[in-house]
């Protein structure tokens, strides 16, 4: 009982630390793994890379001849020696330390608060300036290993030791189970022990051979690898012999440069010459990568291994990363030699390809080692080949000139019906087989080992690109846009009835129409989905059950068999794993085959399996191996996405950091700003990105490729930044996440607050004293304005007495007026009453007789008519009447003188009267004229004062003023 409990125990623990990333522990020894290249553009730095190291979050470094190179998944970042020297080495320490070594120089790197590393200086510490070139670093808990050609210096607690070769130089120093190499030129391999160099036992068998790796095989051996002599093995005593395998000689050639160990069974050495060899624990070549499959260069200069077990390669132009962990592996054609391949089988020890140049082979054996692999062309095949099958144990060709059995390398004519598409057997019992071609359907009867040609079915001559069965003597065929029934005889001998479907019997217009098995049933594939055909209606009906659950891949135009329930659904060249579960669920696996997107040859797409668990797939120049074995398998664990920086969009201003805990202040007028973040985990298909801005309540983002993500205007406050990934197999990441707080702008800070209150309050006392003054100068021109209204005011009341005083004057003046106008009036009817008198005495005095009745005669009247005559003529009347004329006329004969100077006193008398508006007759008495005598003054006075005939005289002398 107690086991059993320990048991379950174990198992759930077991359990809780399952695997979050799959790595499978046995290398594909089958084609090559895929190269990643870095090269010198990508990470701008130099060409060439000395040392390698990894980190404990996966971030990559790389010892350039131009400085520190930094990789984390997304961006290169280069860090120049302070020095401007080259970086000959580099070794991350458990701490987060980064030890590098150079030209006179080796130190460490540190992030600094900001997260950008710092350099420090450790030979410094020396008494004396360091001359040689640092081109190891051995890190052993606190103690730090720099080794030179000629020096060891070991760094601890601040303190630098130095150990010599006693006169000899050295190579290269090597750690393997926590013991440290070193070989002395000219004596040999010693340890170092206690800072002593201990000669090894054997040292003499490897003398002079360059020692440029030694690793672990197990806890007491050692593999060294030569330059010069290939590898050997040292044993627990120390005792030193060859490593017997078939690669050795190989090796020696191609000049090991340094080594290190895979999956804890494998070694992978760099060479000078040919690139990376991978053993396995027996010495067989398992893998090997050269500049012909991928590398960008055949020199090795530098290794390391990732979680992941990638490798990486530090090389003479570049860094590489060989992605030896993948499901895929691949073949490429590079010399173009195959073209694109459309079909591929495994058949009795060859591997055959068939593409648009002819039927290529190589052999292909099951042996555990690596096998390089050279295709040639059966002769008489070139041509397009459009179908690979194996019937009845029989590898059929369909080639553009006709159909044919290869063995071997020979092919012989089956049938010279052109363009062989697909051939099937239609049931394991019975001996027929059909054939789509060009020009229709072939017959064939297969036996064991044995093919034979029937006939072309003459009443059939669409091309058939799909067949599958309906039932025992019926089947579908599909061609360009087509799609028949075909009911054959009984024995098959002759077509009995083809029955057209495309596009009818409820099938939508499609591009393509195709037609497979899954499992017992026919899907039909159309641009619109998956359909399936309903004999006893005759109607075809959307598989509406499987196509929600397919996605986009429910319009593939190509499905095939994977096995245990599983297909291979191909839509456009982008492939899923369909696995039918049981109770109707559907699991679709659409990553596994992602990076071969767009690599394969649309329709004619082409998965073979090789075994149970590898599959052959034709790709444009060559061809991918995927295993799918899981039964042996290691756990790496994911990292978080990291925040590699912050930077302004707008401004030069930076904040970098990593993995820094605190709050991240950024100032206002830098809110447009830009988040890079990595995830250094390394897959051939891009990592996706997912984020959110504020708390939880906030929706994620869609997820994205981008490694970074930009935020414009953002507003006054603090924000969390929350970001994950999501790995090609599905896989989320845990979340990393960064506080960022803008900073308010310089007018909304406390001492731009406290500056406001200051200006307030000096505003609210220059308000005051403003309004004072204001105040003051206010009463001012109040009183002033008093003053003035007052002044105003006496002025007016003296106006008005003035006024009133003229109006009394101007009153009497015209009372006056009114007087002497009235005197003048009185005055002129007196002179005219006068005159009238004067004349009537006159008259009547010459009407006087004397007693005899007679006239009296005029010397008699004469005293008398003296006497009228005299008052007649007295002016004194006239003065007067001028006088007072004058005052009431404003001095009219004055003014009327100075206008018409030539008017004569007679002239003057006649305007007085007319002005008076007096009539011809009162002028006549007043003139003693008659009114004729008036009328021709009037004429003549009209002359003087130039009026025209048609103006009134009488207005005239009115208006003038």
């Amino acid at each position: 009982m107690k086991f059993l409990i320990k048991s379950c125990f174990l198992i759930l623990i077991l359990i809780n630390n399952l695997p979050t990333r799959i790595i499978a522990q046995d290398i594909q020894y089958l084609a090559n793994p895929w190269v990643q290249q870095f090269t010198k553009s990508a990470y701008q730095a130099g060409n060439q890379n000395w040392g390698l190291s990894v980190d404990k979050q996966g971030l990559i470094y790389a010892a350039n001849s131009e400085g520190l190179l930094v990789y984390d998944g997304a961006y290169w970042n280069l860090y120049p020696h302070p020095n401007k020297g080259i970086v000959r080495v580099v070794q991350v320490h458990s701490d987060g330390k980064i030890y590098t070594g150079g030209q006179s120089e080796f130190g460490y790197w540190q992030n600094n608060k900001n997260g950008r590393l710092e350099y420090h200086s450790i030979s410094s510490l020396l008494q004396k300036k360091l001359n040689d070139e640092i081109w190891k670093i051995i890190i052993q808990d606190k103690r730090i290993i720099f080794q030179s050609f000629s020096t060891i210096y070991s760094y601890e607690n601040n303190q630098i030791k130095t150990i010599t070769g006693d006169g000899e130089p050295f190579l290269f120093a090597f750690q393997a189970n926590k013991r440290i190499f070193i070989e002395k030129l000219p004596s040999g391999l010693h340890e170092l022990k206690n800072h002593k160099l201990v000669p090894v036992r054997d040292k003499d068998r490897i003398k002079g051979q360059n020692i440029l790796s030694i690793l672990p095989i197990d806890q007491h051996s050692f593999l060294i690898g030569t330059a010069k002599a290939g590898l050997f093995v040292m044993d627990k005593n120390g005792a030193i012999s060859p490593w017997q395998n078939d690669i050795n000689e190989e090796l020696k050639n191609a000049q090991i440069n340094n080594g290190t160990k895979l999956l804890d069974h494998y070694y992978v050495f760099g060479t000078i010459l040919n690139g990376i060899y991978i053993l396995d624990e027996k010495g067989v070549l398992v893998q090997h990568i050269n500049k012909s499959l991928g590398l960008q260069n055949n020199t090795v200069l530098s290794l390391t291994v990732d979680k992941q077990s990638n490798i990486w390669t530090g090389l003479d132009n570049g860094i590489d990363r060989i992605a030896i962990n993948s499901d895929l592996y691949y073949y490429s054609d590079k010399s173009g030699k195959l073209g694109t391949v459309y079909s591929a089988k495994i058949y009795q020890g060859y591997l055959y390809l068939g593409t648009n140049q002819g039927l290529f082979y190589t052999t292909w054996n099951q042996q555990k080692k690596y096998q390089p692999i050279d295709f040639k062309m059966i002769q008489g095949s070139q041509g397009q080949v459009w179908n690979l099958e194996i019937i009845n144990n029989v590898l059929v060709c369909g080639h553009n000139t006709g159909t044919f059995q290869i063995k071997g390398n020979q092919m012989s004519l089956l049938s010279p019906n052109t363009g062989g598409w697909v051939i099937k057997k239609l049931s394991p019992h019975f001996p027929t087989v059909l054939q789509g071609n060009y020009t229709g359907i072939s017959l064939f009867h297969s036996a064991t080992n044995v093919l034979n040609y029937i006939k072309q079915y003459p009443n059939f001559k669409s091309g058939v690109q799909l067949l599958e069965t309906q039932s025992k003597n019926t089947i579908w065929a599909a061609g360009y846009n087509e799609l028949n029934l075909i009911k054959f005889s009984e024995d098959f001998s002759e077509i009995k009835q083809i029955k057209p479907y495309a596009h009818q019997k409820g099938l939508p217009k499609s591009n393509y129409i195709g037609v497979f098995k899954l499992g017992e049933i026919n899907v039909f594939t159309t641009d619109s989905g998956l359909y399936l055909y309903d004999e006893l209606v005759d109607k075809f009906t959307p598989y509406q059950q499987v196509n929600k659950k397919l996605g986009t891949f429910a319009k593939s135009n190509k499905i095939t068999v994977a096995g245990n329930n599983s297909y291979w659904f191909i839509h456009k060249t982008r492939i899923a794993l369909v696995n039918l579960l049981p109770a109707g669920e559907i699991k679709v696996d659409s990553i596994k085959l992602a990076s071969l997107e767009g690599n394969m040859m649309k329709f004619y797409e082409n998965i073979a399996p090789i075994d149970v668990n590898q599959y052959l797939i034709s790709i444009d120049n060559g061809f991918s191996l995927l295993n799918l074995k899981h039964d042996n398998f290691k756990s790496a664990a994911v990292p978080i996405p990291l925040i590699r920086n912050i930077r302004s969009l707008f401004s030069t201003d930076s904040v970098y950091f990593n993995d820094v805990k605190e709050t991240v202040k950024i100032k206002y007028r830098n809110n447009n700003i830009r988040i890079s973040y990595a995830l250094p985990y390394y897959t051939e298909i891009p990592v996706q990105y997912q984020y959110k801005l504020g708390n939880s309540q906030n929706e994620w983002s869609d997820w994205s490729n981008l490694p970074y993500k930009e935020f414009s205007n953002l507003v006054v406050g603090k924000h969390q930044f929350i970001i994950r990934a999501k790995l090609p197999n599905g896989f989320i990441t845990k979340e990393n996440t960064v506080e960022i707080e803008i900073l308010p702008p310089w007018y909304r800070t406390w001492y731009a607050y406290l500056a406001y209150l200051i200006l307030l309050i000096f505003s609210f006392k220059w308000i005051q004293n403003w309004y004072n003054k204001k105040l003051i100068k206010h009463e001012k021109q109040l009183k002033q304005s008093y003053l003035l209204k007052q002044e105003e005011l006496l002025k007016q009341e003296a106006i008005r007495a003035q006024q009133h005083l003229i109006e009394v004057k101007n009153k009497q003046l015209e009372h006056e007026l009114y007087v002497k106008k009235k005197e003048l009036t009185n005055a002129t009817m007196n002179i005219v009453q006068k005159n009238e008198l004067l004349n009537s005495l006159n008259h009547e005095l010459l009407q006087l007789k004397d007693e005899n009745g007679n006239k009296l005669k005029a010397d008699q009247l004469q005293k008398v008519s003296k006497i009228l005559k005299n008052a007649y003529e007295d002016n004194m009347d006239w003065h007067l009447f001028e006088q007072s004329f004058n005052e009431t006329h404003e001095n009219f004969f004055k003014k009327l003188k100075q206008q018409f100077p030539e008017l004569m006193p007679n002239d003057l008398k006649l305007c007085a009267y007319l002005r008076l508006n007096m009539s011809s007759k009162e002028i006549a008495s007043l003139l003693n004229i008659t009114t004729r005598g008036v009328e021709i003054r009037r004429y003549r006075l009209r002359k003087k004062l130039n009026i025209q005939t048609e103006q009134n005289l009488s207005d005239y002398l009115m208006n003038i003023n």
